[in-house]
């Protein structure tokens, strides 16, 4: 029976199941947070940064693959078919989506740079360490993101609505999202405007890099890369968060801030949005080879 929430076959149709997915990771990561708050209120101690910056994205991952693993065995499907289908090529793939995201920020600021829109200065409080720490973060951002973005429920969405419908309704989510970020929230609306579109589009790059490939290794890996080489390579803020230093720290010139992309960074320039439209041009024209593509799924809608 065809209804508005069940197919021809009786099975739930896929916008529902992408929307019960976001409901069911919104109350799992608030549950995580819990114990948090409470050890905060005992200490008497602000817990709310390492919340933000450290513990939030792992209680992001641990809510976005239990509630992905337990929509999956509903569904009776292994886990890897949502894309973490883990071997060789998956890890092929991350180092490459690695490169591409580290490649679109250098890039961006390059451009920046001839432009005369800042340089570079010594930062005294760089390292190695700190460099591997936003390594690592910036995995756990990546991971927690593309699962709940590019993960079960844009699936299932795609299989319901079609690639790009679902490209532009996620892709405005993504960038949605992100406004409650430091530098976003403040920014002044030129600024925030290019921020948004800047977002919305690595959101479009991010859901062709899994279209292209079916797996979820590529996006995670551009993910990681951009924000990586953003923050703690290039030395510039990550959507305001300063946390993510490197050996460099950039010194934005008198330039108008959708130029330099002001508090929130590279990916609130204008020329970071005509890097990602390059990048999205080249994805929508690259062909992998046969054979190439991770496992691919055939989920129901």
């Amino acid at each position: 029976m065809v209804s508005l929430f069940l197919d021809s076959e009786g099975r739930v149709r896929g916008g529902w199941k992408a929307l019960l997915f976001l409901v069911a990771v919104w109350i799992v990561s608030n549950v995580l947070v819990i114990p948090v708050v409470v050890a905060g209120l005992a200490l008497k101690m602000d817990l709310r940064p390492l919340v933000d910056y450290k513990f939030g994205p792992l209680m992001g991952v641990l809510a976005g693959l239990a509630v992905t693993a337990a929509f999956l065995a509903i569904e009776r499907k292994p886990f890897r078919t949502v894309g973490f289908h883990l071997n060789a090529r998956w890890a092929k793939e991350l180092a490459l989506g690695i490169l591409g995201g580290l490649l679109v920020m250098v890039f961006t600021a390059l451009g920046l740079l001839a432009l005369g829109g800042f340089h570079w200065t010594r930062n005294p409080n760089g390292n190695f360490m700190g460099i591997l720490l936003g390594l690592v973060i910036f995995l756990v951002v990546a991971i927690n993101e593309e699962t709940i973005y590019r993960g079960y429920p844009f699936q299932r969405l795609v299989e319901h609505l079609g690639p790009w419908p679902t490209q532009v309704l996620l892709a405005a989510l993504f960038a949605f999202d992100h406004w409650g970020n430091p530098g976003i929230h403040t920014a002044a609306p030129a600024l925030k405007a290019w921020t948004t579109l800047n977002i919305a589009l690595a959101a479009v790059l991010l859901g062709l890099c899994y279209l292209k490939t079916k797996s979820l290794a590529l996006p995670i890996g551009v993910h990681l890369g951009w924000n990586w080489a953003q923050g703690n390579l290039l030395g510039f803020q990550v959507s305001g968060t300063t946390q993510a230093q490197g050996f460099w720290t950039p010194i934005l010139h008198d330039r108008p801030e959708w130029l330099t992309g002001g508090i929130v960074g590279l990916e609130g320039s204008a020329v970071c949005a005509g890097i990602a439209v390059i990048g999205i041009l080249g994805l929508i024209l690259w062909k992998p080879k046969r054979g190439q593509e991770s496992l691919p799924h055939r989920a129901e809608s």
